[in-house]
């Protein structure tokens, strides 16, 4: 009885796949985009129909914008230079197949070609916070960013998303340095190349951004940026310059936004957090948080005025370092470190692509627990308390 039964269900079976083989005509797909590809309900291991490039995908940036692409669903090409091990802790950023690397350099155009051909959506993100031998400011910011945009436009990519940073001028005051810092007119002067050779593009414009590993947080953190006997060497001890600093994961989900959203092409956004701190407070609250407390002999901030050594310390700093300079430490970057954010008014902010952006007060405790001292203590024996946050500008234009 059971063998009748199992032959009958056998039978109906291979009828019905028959049915379905002849019956059924397989789909053509007339207009082979990535878009006519989509597969899924738009998850990690579905296809969204967007195939995006991002280049500069393997520093501080990349990583996050790489995971929020990733989990929903979108296929990406990551261009690298130098050794492909080197970004291999990208690819469980996605699911297997959906991300693929290709070697390249920023003034080779035919490996540029070679990484946008099948995509519909680029991503620059490449950027130098220091030059050395081999690229200049000028050469990245400008000419790489120029190159990208163009080579973009010819090769009929959609939408182009340009990293620039908040204070980028044609000219900037100078604060530490002479002259007007460099890193500011060639963010300004890429961001007008750019838009000559990509009129659609849609440009970023973040303030310091804090994070794991960042350039921020840990930049206070380092040894090599401290002075003598852990001071801390500030513009006019970081009295006069503002900051608004915003979280690493609110301008990875703003730059996503951006890219989906078609009313964003052609405009500039300014990513700055929702509050606005002194230098010195937000120093000074680091510190705590580190338990290297404020006027005791583990921590001072200074005057780097009146700090020579430091000075001769950093022109040294910047003359030996071989690829980067030492704790990030040169003339540019403190140049950048005390410039006060301008956040122009009328120019679109992260709450106009619905993103709320993160308060400091509650990310920070957890970006630095990993470097406290005597952690266990506080873990095991609660015998520390969290510093409350410093004070926010209450009367600040933004």
């Amino acid at each position: 009885m059971f063998s009748s039964l199992r032959k009958q269900s056998v039978r109906s079976l291979n009828k019905t796949i028959q049915t379905c083989r002849y019956s059924q005509s397989p789909k053509v797909i007339k207009n082979v985009t990535p878009a006519s590809m989509k597969r899924g309900t738009g998850g990690r291991s579905s296809f969204n129909g967007t195939v995006c490039t991002i280049f500069g995908s393997t520093g501080f940036f990349g990583r996050h914008v790489i995971n929020r692409l990733g989990r929903t669903g979108t296929q990406m090409v990551i261009p690298y230079r130098g050794d492909h091990y080197d970004c291999m802790h990208l690819k469980p950023l996605g699911d297997l197949g959906q991300i693929i690397f290709h070697p390249f350099d920023i003034r080779d155009e035919d490996s540029i070609r070679r990484c946008v051909k099948y995509s519909n959506v680029v991503i620059n993100l490449v950027g130098r916070e220091y030059e050395t031998k081999n690229f200049s400011f000028d050469d990245v910011h400008v000419k790489g960013a120029r190159t990208l945009a163009r080579i973009c436009k010819e090769s009929g990519v959609e939408r182009f998303i340009h990293l620039s940073c908040l204070n980028a001028n044609p000219d900037p005051k100078p604060i530490i340095l002479k002259k007007p810092s460099r890193y500011f007119t060639s963010k300004w002067e890429g961001e007008l190349a750019v838009r000559q050779e990509f009129p659609e593009a849609t440009i970023i414009r973040p303030a310091d951004v804090y994070g794991q590993e960042d350039r921020f947080l840990m930049l206070y953190h380092n040894r090599w940026r401290h002075h003598l006997i852990h001071g801390v060497p500030l513009y006019k001890k970081g009295e006069v310059t503002e900051k608004q600093p915003v979280w690493i994961g609110d301008v990875a989900a703003g730059i996503v936004a951006a890219m989906r959203d078609p009313e964003s092409s052609g405009r500039t956004y300014q990513f700055v957090g929702p509050r606005r701190y002194k230098l010195a407070d937000l120093v000074d609250w680091f510190m705590r948080i580190l338990r290297r407390e404020a006027d005791t002999a583990m921590f001072r901030r200074l005057d780097i005025d009146y700090c020579p050594l430091f000075k001769l310390k950093v022109a040294i700093t910047e003359r030996l370092s071989p690829a980067y300079p030492l704790g990030y430490l040169s003339w540019q970057y403190l140049e950048r470190e005390h410039t006060t954010d301008n956040i122009v008014k009328g120019v679109p902010k992260l709450e106009d692509l619905g993103i709320n952006p993160t308060v400091i007060d509650t990310q920070v405790l957890w970006e630095l627990s990993p470097w406290r001292y005597d952690l266990s203590s506080q873990k095991y024996y609660e015998l520390f308390e969290d510093p409350p946050p410093p004070a926010h500008i209450t009367n600040a234009t933004v």
